[in-house]
C-alpha cells in the first residue's frame, strides 16, 4: 500500500492513502470465489449430488452446499464429461468478462480530467449538514436569510408527486449570543429580508434604531399584542396630551445621585456632551469642557432635586450656563460656596452616600474655572454651551422632561421591553448627540457590573438585541467598539447595518475591533470594488482542473497528434466582479417582487450562498404586519401622566436606590 503526504490545507498534515488497490485485491478475491462456487455448484445438481463427489458443506434452503474450490478437483473428469466442461467455461467467463470491464473503465477515466484536489485551496459553499452544524436551521433568534434546498433523486419525485417544486427556501435563524453584521446598500431589501422579520419574532427584548419609523409601524403591533411593552422615542415628536404618541426619556435620571456613583455618572454623560460626534476628547477646550461640565451638570442635578423636587434636566443644564439673569462667575461663585453634602442629605432622608465627595467634586470644578483668564473662561464655558443648544429647543426639552421607564427595565422588567428610537432623516443629524448619549448609557449600564452565584455567572432574565440601522449615521460609538468583545456576556446581541465596509472604515478606521468581533457577516450585492473584494477573499480560494487539448500534423493533411495537458490552478470561490454581480432584489413598480442572492459567514465555517427572505411573501409575517400599530406608547412608570413636564411621587421623594427597591417589590 502506498501513501502520498499531503502538507497544504485545513487539518495541517494529512496522508492520503491509495486503497483502490486493495480494494482491487478484495474484489478479485471474492470475484475468485464466487466463479469457483457457481462451477462447483453446477457440476453438483448435473450430477444429483452423488456421494463420489465428495461430503457438501451443508444444506441450505434444501440445496446441498459444497467448497468452492471442489470444482479443481473434479477437473481430472472434464475430458470425460461434457457438463464438466461447460461449468468450467461458465465460471472462467464470470471471472474474466468483470475484469476486462474494469479494464475499459480504468482506460476511460485515465482520459478524463483529474478531480480537483484543495493544492490549491478548499473553499466551497456549505452544504446542509453543514448548515446544521452551525445551528443556523430551525430555532429562534435573529434571521440572517434565507438557503435554497434542492431536491434530488427520489426526493425531487416525491415533491413532485405531492405538487411541490423540487426546491425549497429555508429560514436561516440565529439563536446564539454572537453579534451580526449586515453588508448591505441602500434599497437592496435589508428592510424586508432581515430587520422586519427579525422584529416580527424575537422573543426577548430590543433597542431598535429606526430612521423613519417603518419599524415602529409595522412591527409595534404584533410585539405589543404577544404582551411586550412597546416604546417609541422620538425627540422631534411635538404632539401631547391625548395626541401624544411617543414616551419620555430623561438622561439625567440614570445619575445615581445618592450613590457613590453620581460622579462616574455624570462624567460618562459629560463626555458624550462635549464629544457629540465621537471624535475624542483631542483639543485642550474639549478636555477643559468636559471638566467644567461634569461639575455645573452635578451641581445642577443637586440644586434641581433640592429647589424644584424634581429630577434636573439637559435642558435645565444648558439654562443655567446660559442664565441671562446673572453671570458666568457668579455660577461658579455658587457651586464653590453652596453645601452640596447638605443638600443631597436633604434630598434623600432614606439616606445617600457620597455627598462630601460630590461637594468636593463641583467645589472644584469652579475652583478650576476661576483660576483661568477671562478669555480662556470664556472659550471653555462657549464651548459648553454649544454643545447643549440641542436641549434648548422646546421640542426636545419636552421629551426629555422625564423618563417613562429606566434603562433598567430593558432587561429586568417583568415583560420584555421594545425601544424604537426613531427619527427622521431630516432631523438625524441635528439630534444625533442624544441618540449616541442613550445608546451610551445604555451600553455602559447594562455591561457595567456581571454578577455570579455560586461560583457560576447569573445571567440576566432575557436577551437584548441592539438593532442598529444605519449604524454609522450616529457617529463612531466608541462604547460599541470596545464593548463588542464583551457585550455578549451581559445579555447584548448586536445586529449592526452599514451600506459598506467603506462607512465602517471611515468611521471606525480599519483596524476597528467590529468586523473581527461579528460571528455572523451578511452580504447582500455590493456596490463598491472595495467591498466586492473583501467579500471575496472572505469566500476563500478553491483549486479547479483546466485541460488543455494540443493538435499536430500537416496543414493539409491529416492531423497527426493528439495531446491533452491537465493541471489544476487555484481561483476565488467568488471573484470581485461576481460578488458585485449578484443578482439583487428585483423590483416592479417600486414594489420588491423577487428576491435575490446573498451571502453569510459564519466565523470558521464555509460560506453559505442564500437567498433574501421577503417577509410579505410569508403568510405569518404577512399576518403579523398587519397587527394595529398601538396608538400611544407604553409608560413603565405606572405613576406618569399625559404630561411628560409632570413628576411621580416616587421621582419627588427618592433616588435611584428607592428605584430598584420599588422594582423588586413589583416583581
Amino acid at each position: 500500500m502506498s501513501s502520498e503526504i499531503i502538507q497544504h490545507g485545513l487539518g495541517g498534515i494529512k496522508t492520503r492513502r491509495k486503497l483502490w488497490r486493495w480494494g482491487y485485491l478484495i474484489f478479485m478475491v471474492l470475484l475468485a470465489l464466487v466463479s469457483l462456487s457457481l462451477a462447483t455448484q453446477q457440476v453438483a445438481n448435473i450430477f444429483g449430488n452423488h456421494p463420489s463427489l465428495g461430503k457438501p458443506w451443508g444444506s441450505v434452503f434444501g440445496m446441498a452446499w459444497y467448497a468452492p474450490w471442489k470444482i479443481l478437483s473434479w477437473h481430472q473428469w472434464s475430458n470425460e464429461y461434457e457438463a464438466v466442461r461447460r461449468a468450467e467455461f461458465y465460471g472462467q467467463m464470470l471471472f474474466i468478462v468483470p475484469q476486462f470491464l474494469f479494464l475499459g473503465f480504468a482506460l476511460l477515466n485515465m482520459r478524463k480530467p483529474k478531480q480537483a484536489s484543495d493544492l490549491h485551496g478548499s473553499a466551497h459553499w456549505a452544504a446542509e449538514d453543514e448548515i446544521k452544524e452551525m445551528g443556523l436551521l430551525g430555532g429562534q433568534g435573529i434571521y440572517v436569510g434565507g438557503w435554497v434546498q434542492k431536491f434530488h433523486g427520489w426526493q425531487a419525485v416525491r415533491q413532485w408527486l405531492h405538487g411541490r417544486r423540487a426546491q425549497l427556501q429555508r429560514y436561516l435563524r440565529h439563536d446564539g449570543p454572537e453579534h451580526v453584521l449586515l453588508y448591505a446598500p441602500t434599497r437592496s431589501g435589508k428592510g424586508v429580508g432581515i430587520i422586519l422579520p427579525t422584529l416580527l419574532s424575537y422573543p426577548d427584548s430590543t433597542v431598535s434604531l429606526d430612521i423613519k419609523g417603518e419599524n415602529w409601524a409595522l412591527t409595534a403591533g404584533w410585539r405589543h399584542s404577544q404582551g411586550h411593552k412597546v416604546l417609541r422615542f422620538d425627540p422631534s415628536d411635538a404632539s401631547s396630551g391625548d395626541d401624544r404618541i411617543g414616551t419620555c426619556f430623561n438622561p439625567l435620571e440614570e445619575v445615581r445621585l445618592d450613590t457613590l456613583q453620581a460622579i462616574p455618572d455624570v462624567q460618562n454623560i459629560a463626555t458624550m456632551i462635549v464629544d457629540p460626534e465621537g471624535k475624542g476628547l483631542q483639543d485642550y477646550w474639549a478636555k477643559a469642557g468636559f471638566a467644567f461640565i461634569a461639575g455645573a451638570l452635578l451641581h445642577c442635578l443637586v440644586w434641581v432635586r433640592h429647589k424644584q423636587k424634581r429630577p434636573a434636566t439637559l435642558s435645565d443644564l444648558g439654562n443655567m450656563l446660559a442664565d441671562k439673569d446673572r453671570t458666568i462667575e457668579q455660577l461658579f461663585e455658587e457651586m464653590l460656596n453652596v453645601d452640596h453634602a447638605a443638600l443631597v442629605a436633604e434630598c434623600f432622608p432614606s439616606g445617600a452616600i457620597g455627598g462630601e465627595d460630590i461637594h468636593t467634586f463641583i467645589a472644584s470644578s469652579a475652583r478650576e474655572m476661576l483660576n483661568k483668564s477671562a478669555n480662556e473662561c470664556s472659550g471653555v464655558v462657549g464651548t459648553a454651551v454649544s454643545n447643549l443648544a440641542l436641549y434648548r429647543d422646546p421640542v426636545v426639552a419636552m421629551n426629555t422632561a422625564r423618563s417613562d421607564f429606566r434603562i433598567r427595565d430593558l432587561l429586568h422588567f417583568e415583560k420584555p421591553v421594545s425601544l424604537y428610537l426613531v427619527v427622521s432623516p431630516t432631523d438625524v443629524n441635528r439630534v444625533r448627540p442624544l441618540l449616541r448619549l442613550i445608546l451610551n448609557l445604555i451600553i455602559s449600564r447594562i455591561c457595567e457590573r456581571m454578577e455570579f452565584e455560586n461560583g457560576v455567572q447569573k445571567k440576566p432574565p432575557r436577551r437584548l438585541l441592539m438593532l442598529l440601522d444605519e449604524f454609522t449615521s450616529i457617529g463612531k460609538m466608541e462604547v460599541v467598539n470596545k464593548s463588542i468583545a464583551y457585550a455578549a456576556g451581559y445579555g447584548i446581541n448586536y445586529l449592526l447595518v452599514i451600506q459598506n465596509i467603506e462607512q465602517l472604515n471611515e468611521t471606525y478606521g480599519k483596524e476597528n475591533g467590529i468586523k473581527g468581533n461579528c460571528h455572523i457577516r451578511i452580504a447582500y450585492a455590493p456596490n463598491t470594488l472595495e467591498t466586492g473584494k473583501e467579500l471575496s477573499e472572505m469566500t476563500g480560494k478553491t483549486t479547479v482542473v483546466t485541460e488543455k487539448t494540443s493538435l499536430s500534423g500537416s496543414r493539409s493533411g491529416h492531423l497527426k497528434n493528439a495531446s491533452v495537458s491537465v493541471s489544476e490552478t487555484a481561483r476565488p470561490l467568488l471573484t470581485p466582479d461576481e460578488c458585485m454581480r449578484l443578482p439583487g432584489l428585483t423590483k416592479e413598480g417600486g414594489k420588491a417582487k423577487k428576491a435575490g442572492d446573498m451571502l453569510i459567514f459564519v466565523a470558521g465555517r464555509s460560506p453559505i450562498y442564500g437567498r433574501q427572505i421577503l417577509y410579505f411573501l410569508d403568510p405569518v409575517f404577512s399576518d403579523r404586519v398587519k397587527v394595529p400599530t398601538p396608538v400611544q406608547s407604553d409608560s413603565l412608570n405606572r405613576a406618569t401622566t399625559a404630561n411628560p413636564k409632570a413628576q411621580t411621587s416616587l421621582e419627588r421623594q427618592s433616588g435611584y436606590a428607592a428605584y430598584l427597591k420599588a422594582q423588586e417589590v413589583q416583581a
